[in-house]
């Protein structure tokens, strides 16, 4: 069986451990964060080992993702997937786990019940979600001590909504041709995750082809002229 994760992140570890994998702006706070393809499989296998010995998640155990398109929700994205666990977007109920942010505690526990919560404060500097209600964990604190060390599941369950690893993939590489994304492409982008479409076509599909995102929130208009010369960027979603 095909692990989405491992598909993914073992080419550009090969490729180009070191180099830029993700940055992220956001204009607003004034945040700047890049991630090699080392440091986003190291926050991907602490996720993954997060879930799976502290929170119960096994292949095929369902995991609602409630985040914004941020470089903490990749690496939750990827740590999902190495376990062989699977990705439910917006909407998604009878859920096992759901990560989520502060003020979608609500969304959390409506989609799954009983099951086990976990909030990201996204803190650059990993600070924890302050008065969180009891049996609810705070990812910053609780993935630190995980090791950077994954065992990846041979036999995964549905990636993404419902859709097979397989799927998922080539849907990706359907995406990044669509796209014409090359391997040395430098994308810039806004776009939301908020899909199982969305996710393909504006992350998924930028890593297929070896290509690297930069990652942008609350985008300031008279900063991106710049940004674009700073970081060499090549092309943009949308």
């Amino acid at each position: 069986m095909t692990n989405l994760t491992s598909e993914i992140l073992d080419p550009l570890l090969a490729a180009n451990p070191a180099g830029p994998r993700i940055t992220f702006y956001d204009d607003a706070t004034g945040e700047r964060i890049e991630l090699s393809s080392v440091t986003l499989a190291n926050w991907a296998a602490k996720t993954g080992n997060l879930l799976r010995d502290e929170l119960g998640a096994t292949g095929g155990t369902r995991v609602a993702v409630l985040l914004p398109a941020h470089w903490q929700t990749a690496a939750v994205l990827f740590g999902i997937w190495w376990i062989g666990a699977e990705v439910v977007l917006e909407g998604g109920s009878d859920c096992d786990i759901a990560l989520c942010t502060a003020d979608r505690l609500d969304d959390a526990d409506a989609a799954v019940g009983m099951g086990e919560v976990a909030v990201l404060s996204l803190d650059p500097f990993g600070k924890p979600v302050p008065d969180l209600p009891i049996g609810v964990t705070d990812y910053a604190t609780a993935v630190r001590v995980h090791g950077d060390q994954v065992v990846p599941e041979r036999a995964p369950g549905p990636a993404l909504d419902g859709r097979s690893v397989d799927d998922v993939l080539a849907a990706a590489r359907a995406s990044a041709a669509a796209q014409g994304l090359t391997g040395s492409d430098r994308v810039a982008s806004t776009a939301a995750w908020d899909t199982a479409d969305e996710l393909i076509a504006n992350l998924l599909a930028v890593y297929v082809t070896g290509a690297s995102l930069v990652q942008m929130a609350n985008p300031d208009a008279s900063l991106l002229e710049r940004r674009a010369v700073n970081e060499r960027l090549t092309r943009s979603i949308p």
